[in-house]
């Protein structure tokens, strides 16, 4: 199960009105009324991608696929402060072990966790060492 937001959920109550679908049919169904094939929906997306280049001709240099939106809505929800395991149970992924990568990839966590454990006496800032010093290293 994925919780909705309120506008999602009702656009998708106008969506299943429109389609007249019976309740067991998929959500989003071919033209021939199958499932949608994860074929099916990186062609969509590349020719999705494909129109917006348009508009946006950066995309052109850009790979997006699927699994790339999916990584994207895990960080995005990293980044908003929800827990590695609800991100995993929303994934999908069998461990929880998984989302880890997630953390690894994202360096503004990792700054705030150092931004953490700085002591409340240290002022912030680069330091800068002073020329005798950097001759000395220099002459080692």
């Amino acid at each position: 199960m994925t919780p909705l937001t309120g506008a999602t959920a009702a656009a998708l109550r106008c969506w299943l009105a429109e389609r007249g679908g019976r309740p067991n049919d998929p959500l989003f169904p071919t033209r021939m009324g199958d499932p949608l094939s994860r074929a099916t929906v990186e062609h969509r997306i590349a020719t999705y991608v494909g129109r917006a280049q348009s508009t946006c001709p950066s995309l052109a240099s850009k790979r997006v696929t699927a699994h790339v939106l999916r990584h994207t809505c895990a960080m995005r929800l990293l980044e908003a402060g929800v827990d590695t395991t609800v991100i995993a149970l929303w994934l999908g992924h069998e461990q929880v072990e998984t989302t880890a990568i997630y953390l690894h990839a994202h360096l503004g966590i990792k700054e705030r966790a150092l931004e953490r454990t700085r002591s409340p006496s240290v002022v912030p800032g680069r330091y800068r060492p002073k020329d005798s010093l950097l001759a000395f290293l220099e002459s080692l």
